[in-house]
This record gives C-alpha cells, structure tokens and sequence, in this order.
C-alpha cells in the first residue's frame, strides 16, 4: 500500500482491486491551508469528505449539470460522485480539516440513494449525533491503521458505511423501493452463483419473475449500470483474481468465467481494465512480488 505523510496531510492508496461489492481506492486526512482549493475536476468514484473542523465551500453540479454552492462547516461532510464536474475550496480564515475515502461497488449507487445522497443532494447532515461519531471514528480508524490487511481495512469501510446510512436514516423506508431492491438483491445472487455458465439478461430476469425491458431499467437505476455490464464487469473481477492467485492457463480461466472463446474473453477484459489478461497478470504478479519484499 502506497502512502505519503506530512505535518497536514496523511494519503494512502489501497491495493486491492479484488472486491465487488464495496472497494477501498484511497483515503487520508488534511489539515487545509487557507483558501486551499481542489478542481475543478471529476472522479471516477465515490468520494466523501467529513470535516472535523474549520468551514469550505464546495461547488457540485447538479443532476442537471448546473453548479450550486454549498457552504460546508465542521461536523458535515460531502460527496462527490463519478464523473461529476466538483470544486471545493477552504475558508480563508477558518479553513477545513477533514479527512476522506474514495470507494466504490456494485451496491453502492442505490444504498447512496436509499440514504437520499445525489449529485443534487451531496452534504451530509447527520440526524443522530451518535452514528455520526461512529462514523468518524470508523474514518479515522481506517486512516489510522492503514499498514492494516485490505480485508481488515474493508471491513471498517462497511462500518463506516453503515453509520454513515443510520446517521441520515429516518427510519422510513418506500414500499416500492423495498421491493425494488429484492428483485435486485435476487438477481445479483443469480449473477454471483452462476457467472460461470453461459447465462443470459433474459433468464436472470426470470429469475426475479420481470421482463428483460422492465428488469432493465430498474436494475440500471439501482446498480448504474445494465444488466450485461454487470455481468462482465463481475466476471472480469473473477477472472483478475484466478490470474493472480492460480496458476491457471488463460483459456481455461476464460472458460471458468463463462466464455468459451479466448478471443472473446480477451476481448472483454481488455474492455474493464484497458490490458490484456497476460499483461495484468504479468504486471500485477510483479506489483505483489514488490509489496511482499
């Protein structure tokens, strides 16, 4: 794990890409200097700031693309989404101490929205003081005890996710919505238990007992992706942890993943991580041979 720290700034990044539901990219803790400013900029993840204290102003784009201003002070916290447009900048005479967590998932887009978070909607505002200090203990633990194993470290990220959602939560929970997530939650099950085979967007969706044009679109508006992109992308995170775990020729780890077709195989993992599989595995095997140095 890399790590930079200074008098006023603690960053580290996290190396395992291995996890679907719920993955550590990086975190750390800053002490801002006046006027300090970030952006603008996009990310390709989640990525949350809880300020400890001192006071900033964050500049978000909102669902519809247009900038708002939120004035954020201590004991609040903010998120920036992926690929959304962001500029946050430190009082001059009161700048922020925070620190932050870059993470993402499968599941994470409709638990944020569950718990109300949108680009329209970033800042966190807790309802229950006592989640709220479970939440940030959860932060500084992370950050705290970053030589820690990825399990343990991801562990504590689900933590803080859970404080952080019962921190906000009124405790009220739609009808629709519910369900819509069990419908989710069983094909999801499906995806994990039969990735393997050559399944299809038409059979997952009977599964949940939907047509494909409706288990579609609401599988898209929860997870934020299609059905078939979450299937590769599932099968792909399989595929990167039998390449550097096994041995295994990269045909027959093709296979183990569902496509019969190397090329095929190749083809769609070069599509997730911009590589081939004999590059990742080359380049990855060498990147854990470093780190058990």
């Amino acid at each position: 794990m890399g790590h930079i720290t200074m008098n006023d700034l603690i960053f580290s990044v996290f190396p395992s890409h291995s996890f679907v539901d719920l993955g550590l990219f990086q975190f750390g803790w800053e002490r801002c200097k006046p006027a300090h400013s970030f952006g603008p900029a996009a990310r390709n993840h989640y990525l949350f700031h809880y300020i400890l204290s001192g006071k900033g102003t964050l500049i978000a784009a909102d669902n519809k693309g247009e900038n708002r201003e939120y004035l954020i002070r201590s004991m609040q916290g903010f998120f920036l989404f992926p690929n959304q447009i962001t500029t946050y900048i430190a009082d001059s005479d009161i700048p922020w101490e925070y620190v932050w967590v870059e993470f993402d998932g499968l599941r994470v887009k409709s638990l944020l929205e569950t718990a109300g978070f949108s680009p329209g909607h970033p800042v966190y505002s807790a309802k229950s003081k006592e989640f709220r200090e479970e939440m940030a203990q959860e932060l500084l633990y992370i950050i705290d005890h970053r030589e820690m194993s990825p399990f343990h470290l991801i562990g504590h990220l689900y933590l803080f996710l859970d404080y952080l959602i019962r921190s906000v939560s009124t405790t009220r929970i739609n009808h629709i919505s519910a369900l819509r997530d069990n419908y989710i939650h069983e094909a999801i099950v499906f995806i994990e238990h039969n990735f393997q085979n050559p399944i299809t967007v038409e059979e997952i969706a009977e599964t949940c007992g939907l047509n494909r044009s409706y288990f579609g679109k609401i599988f898209r508006e929860a997870v934020g992706s299609t059905p078939q992109e979450f299937l590769m992308k599932y099968r792909m995170v399989k595929a990167s942890e039998l390449l550097i775990l096994t041995g295994m020729p990269i045909g027959d780890i093709g296979c183990a993943v569902g496509y019969s077709n190397p090329l095929h195989f190749s083809r769609a993992f070069k599509h997730i991580y911009g590589i081939s599989p004999r590059e990742w595995r080359t380049q990855h095997t060498l990147s854990k041979e470093n780190a058990d140095e």
